[in-house]
């Protein structure tokens, strides 16, 4: 089918970037390029592009209005980076360990190092972002499955209206407010994100619709439809589609119109056995290794007359997947993993579980089939923060909707609303096909034993990681800020002290900042641990007093929000090193192809890598060996003993790879809408920990590869209410985590005897309470009301050993494709053959 495609595609060599930067500084932006794709989207055969899309607001648009005047990401300064590079290693390393990284910084800061600043920053001229193309590189070069190690997920909270809780009708609310969202993107009338009032790129929003990750010999490739107007339904593993959107953007279907296509969905879906749909479950093949992806991808279209190249075209293009699964997930842990990787169930031998209903390249909206709701979004080219936003008024639009069916002049999120379709002209609506259509894959021998080998991986992959939900309602933001903390450095230490007092010792963590002030700005990466992090996490589990515990609090804290602060200026020290890695990497690339006559970058582990992180840092490749012998990229010939030699310092020593084998892999991103966020461990020791804070609790999903995740909950909890515990002795005078307004007017405040009768009765006051008991019982210290409150709850005292380290892999890079441009006639020619494809189901009752 042909579709139009915009591809962001591996860039130029390095050396062919900075001689065109010496003479001529690259423009901005380009010409946004489209091609017609063939019916096989295994497209190939075209000299790879570098593209950058330039946004250039429509008139009247407000998405875009401030994108020309953001600012570009700085590169910081190399001395201040290596700087900050050792304080973050400095608490996770021994003495003499931290004294060899001093002395490969001190010489990379002599040697390699100002030549590698030189060569970043003629790379940058010219370019949005110095980050911005390593970045995608690193995701898009990734071979393992994305299942479970890129892909986070989102939990909705449920609609807030009983009734609409069930599947149907919950689906139908939620696919209208994506489509409302789209038509706002695309009109430009979504309101530009800002952050007290600074505003922040948008870019990312023009790549969440009508998006696929496409997996190529040589990495994957990102494809968009920008005028992409249906939508897919997975049911039972069955694929579905029809049109929701005319050319305009405009919704051409209402509530009730789209609650009649999901029921004939699920009623043709369910005629078919669940055991014989699974046997046939074509997006189970998503979750394969990249490689393997692409050559299923060949073996799906390389035969003549099969229509398996229509129907992966039907499905690349869609604006979204929408997923009806049929179970009903109890438990919050168990809605975690279902929006995260599905579950797995396997019956009589074939797997029936929901992990067969998914299609993980993609941005997808999962509803059970009692209405729970999440989002499983692919992580390439948008953050948390972008689906977040979607997320939100995704469920704010919902209960807006509703509302105006009660009262006609509640208001709406939108600046300007579809007209009604149920109002219109049928004619208007274009050359559309509202009815769904299934799609009917030509099931060869071979594609049969690919879906379940894939079934059957995934199955390992599944069972191999495990899920707990913490959703404490003791107290949250508004008792954190009332208490003088930060509540995401707070939250933060409290996963350091759990971690702490339950293994006795510190690791490495990461946490991103979101960079988004800047022109295309993504995120940074904030260092969790530091001296003052380690000093309050042993201060806290040892026998000292309650005031010297929170002292230390506060100062570890204090620590986390400057450094929190200085990363959402750009002003990390993660992103520059690794664009320097980057750039070295290419520099010596760009030099051996030259001495082997060799074109392309090749991959220098073929069987894939340890995963980078998923919302976090990528995967840097580690210039290490098992044994701790400094190696190049692994390729043939007297080009390996060049690369060893050439190896910087700083790459080479043990801290780079400490640093970048995340142990605890944290990501703060939720607001009321979300019950809960998350996403998989990005190494096989540690755990992925998303959380969200709110006014009253704290939201908390934890995953790992079975580490005592039940009991790293349990012991987080527990010091949630031990902290608090001790911040009430030591701080009097704030007696309630909810006092309002209200209560303030309380105290010693002069009354009006003309207005109220006297009041009678004596005042109860947590000091009279305090009094009382210090009467009876003679008068105590801060620190011996804690001991005699206290339980023996320290779990300390197990002592510090060494981790062993990870080796982490970048893959290199592969080519990508040129782009065309596709004719009018060619597009309407298109639209025509795509009407036929599928066969056409018979509407139901609804």
């Amino acid at each position: 089918m042909p579709t139009q495609v915009r591809i962001f595609a591996m860039p130029k060599s390095l050396g062919e970037t900075l001689s065109a930067s010496s003479s001529t500084p690259l423009p901005v932006s380009s010409q946004e390029n489209k091609s017609e794709r063939p019916a096989s989207p295994e497209i190939r055969s075209r000299v790879p592009i570098m593209e950058t899309i330039l946004e250039k607001p429509k008139d009247g648009g407000i998405t875009f209005a401030h994108q020309d005047s953001l600012p570009k990401l700085p590169i910081p300064e190399l001395e201040q980076t290596c700087k900050k590079y050792l304080t973050a290693l400095r608490p996770l390393q021994g003495h003499r360990e931290h004294a060899d990284t001093k002395y490969a910084v001190q010489e990379f800061l002599k040697k390699d190092g100002p030549e590698l600043q030189k060569k970043l920053q003629e790379y940058a001229v010219g370019k949005t972002s110095y980050i911005e193309q390593f970045w995608y590189d690193s995701y898009l070069n990734y071979d393992n499955p994305v299942v479970l190690n890129l892909n986070p997920f989102f939990l909705l909270e449920d609609d807030p209206t009983p009734a609409r809780n069930n599947q149907v009708t919950r689906a139908a609310s939620l696919v209208v407010s994506a489509l409302e969202f789209v038509r706002a993107v695309r009109r430009e009338e979504l309101p530009p994100d800002q952050v007290k009032g600074t505003p922040l790129d948008m870019y990312q929003y023009s790549r969440l619709f009508g998006t696929a990750r496409v997996p190529t010999d040589n990495g994957c490739q990102i494809e968009q439809d920008p005028d992409s107007k249906h939508i897919v339904v997975l049911c039972h593993g069955q694929f579905y589609w029809f049109d929701v959107l005319d050319d305009n953007s405009d919704l051409i279907m209402s509530e009730r119109d789209i609650s009649i296509n999901l029921q004939t969905i699920i009623d043709d879906a369910s005629q078919t056995p669940i055991q014989e749909a699974a046997k046939g479950a074509l997006g189970i093949l998503s979750t394969e290794n990249r490689k393997t992806w692409s050559g299923l991808r060949d073996v799906l279209t390389k035969e003549e007359g099969s229509n398996n190249a229509d129907c992966l075209g039907i499905v690349d293009s869609a604006l979204f997947m929408l997923c009806l699964d049929y179970t009903e997930p109890a438990t919050a842990p168990a809605l975690c993993q279902n929006m995260l990787c599905g579950t797995n169930d396997v019956v009589k031998g074939v797997q029936i579980g929901t992990c067969i209903n998914r299609w993980y390249d993609k941005l997808q909206i999962i509803v059970c089939k009692n209405g729970s709701a999440g989002i499983n979004f692919e992580h390439t080219g948008v953050d948390g923060h972008t689906v977040l936003r979607f997320a939100s008024d995704l469920y704010t639009d919902t209960i807006l909707r509703f509302a105006r069916t009660i009262n006609g002049q509640a208001p709406s999120l939108w600046k300007t609303a579809s007209p009604d379709p149920s109002k219109r002209d049928p004619e208007s609506f274009g050359e559309v096909t509202t009815t769904p259509h299934k799609l009917d894959w030509d099931m060869s021998p071979e594609l049969n034993i690919a879906v379940r080998f894939a079934e059957t991986r995934l199955a390992d992959l599944i069972s191999q990681n495990e899920f707990e939900c913490l959703d404490f309602s003791a107290y949250g933001k508004n008792y954190i800020i009332s208490a003088g903390f930060s509540p995401d450095a707070f939250v933060q230490m409290a996963f350091q002290a759990a971690y702490y007092g339950l293994y006795g010792r510190v690791e490495c963590t990461y946490e991103p900042s979101m960079t988004k002030t800047f022109l295309h700005g993504r995120t940074e990466a904030i260092r969790t641990v530091s001296e003052d992090s380690v000093n309050f996490v042993q201060t806290f589990w040892a026998d000292n007093p309650a005031e010297e515990k929170v002292e230390a609090l506060r100062k570890a804290c204090q620590h986390h929000v400057n450094v929190t602060k200085e990363c959402s200026k750009g002003r990390g020290c993660d992103r520059h090193l690794y664009a320097l890695f980057c750039v070295w990497q290419r520099y010596l690339d760009d030099e051996n192809s030259r001495e082997t006559s060799s074109m392309g970058y090749s991959s220098p582990l073929e069987n894939g890598s340890e995963q980078g992180s998923v919302v976090g840092s990528p995967g840097k490749e580690s210039v290490l060996s098992s044994n701790g012998e400094s190696r190049g990229h692994q390729r043939s010939g007297s080009t390996n003993s060049r690369c060893q030699e050439q190896v910087p310092h700083l790459f080479a020593d043990n801290g780079w790879d400490k640093l970048n084998n995340t142990i605890l892999s944290t990501s703060n991103c939720g607001n009321p809408s979300l019950r809960q966020f998350g996403f998989g461990p990005t190494s096989g020791g540690g755990f992925g920990i998303g959380y969200i804070i709110k006014d009253e609790g704290i939201n908390i999903c934890v995953s790992s590869k079975h580490r005592q995740t039940k009991r790293f909950v349990d012991t987080l909890e527990s010091y949630l209410l031990e902290i608090r515990r001790i911040l009430r002795i030591t701080n009097r005078k704030s007696t309630s985590s909810k006092q309002t307004r209200a209560r303030e007017i309380d105290p010693d405040k002069p009354r009006s005897s003309h207005h109220r009768p006297k009041t009678r009765g004596r005042m109860i006051t947590a000091d009279s309470l305090r009094s009382q008991v210090a009467r009876s019982t003679g008068t105590r210290s801060p620190t011996e009301e804690s001991l005699m409150m206290s339980e023996d709850d320290e779990l300390g005292g197990y002592g510090f050993f060494d981790a062993g380290m990870l080796l982490q892999a970048l893959k290199a890079r592969g080519e990508a494709l040129d782009q065309g441009q596709q004719t009018a006639s060619e597009r309407a020619a298109a639209n025509a053959r795509r009407r036929e494809i599928g066969k056409k189901l018979r509407l139901v009752e609804y």
